[in-house]
């Protein structure tokens, strides 16, 4: 059973004192009046298309969401912004260079993993790559990859709520 990060976090990182604040927000530590805010992290997707118009679905080798689908991306780094972040993680998992992104929309996501529930705020985008000759699953992270075009089927087959909700997005200014 998963737990928020807020229920989780129960010493101060500054002086280690156990808080009183357990499962607040923001943590407040009465030794040393160190306060934590517990907002979302930041992750990106990558909404990327074949010339036919098929988006590119990753098949996830791990949890959360082991054995469902999902698009490239994953955490933003520090120091790293949104559109660097899915630059890289496109490379790391599917060998693809994404040469520019358009921003297309964000939404919570509640990031389940260990025992601990993150709050994350995904950041999606439209991607061009350079070519696909070079795409390749990186195995530890990608089970398997394919294009088509998504349906309820495609869609009831996603990791996260977030991602479905970018598809459904991307699908409905396509169509107007």
């Amino acid at each position: 059973m998963s737990e928020p990060i807020s229920q989780v976090f129960q010493h101060c990182p500054r002086c280690g004192q156990r808080s009183e604040t357990v499962g607040r927000n923001p943590f407040r530590c009465a030794g040393c009046d160190y306060t934590h805010f517990f907002g979302p992290c930041a992750a990106v997707g990558g909404i990327i298309c074949d010339r036919d118009g098929q988006v590119l679905f990753l098949r996830r080798q791990r949890d959360p969401g082991k054995g469902k689908l999902g698009i490239p991306g994953g955490f933003v780094d520090a120091g790293e912004s949104a559109e660097q972040a899915l630059k890289r993680e496109a490379l790391e998992e599917v060998n693809l260079r994404v040469l520019r992104v358009t921003y297309l929309a964000s939404f919570p996501n509640q990031y389940a993993f260990r025992g601990v529930i993150l709050p994350v705020t995904d950041i999606f985008f439209e991607c061009e790559v350079e070519s696909f000759d070079s795409i390749a699953a990186e195995e530890s992270e990608v089970a398997s990859w394919h294009f088509c075009h998504p349906n309820e089927s495609t869609l009831s087959e996603m990791a996260f709520e977030s991602n479905r909700l970018a598809v459904e997005e991307f699908l409905r200014r396509r169509s107007v």
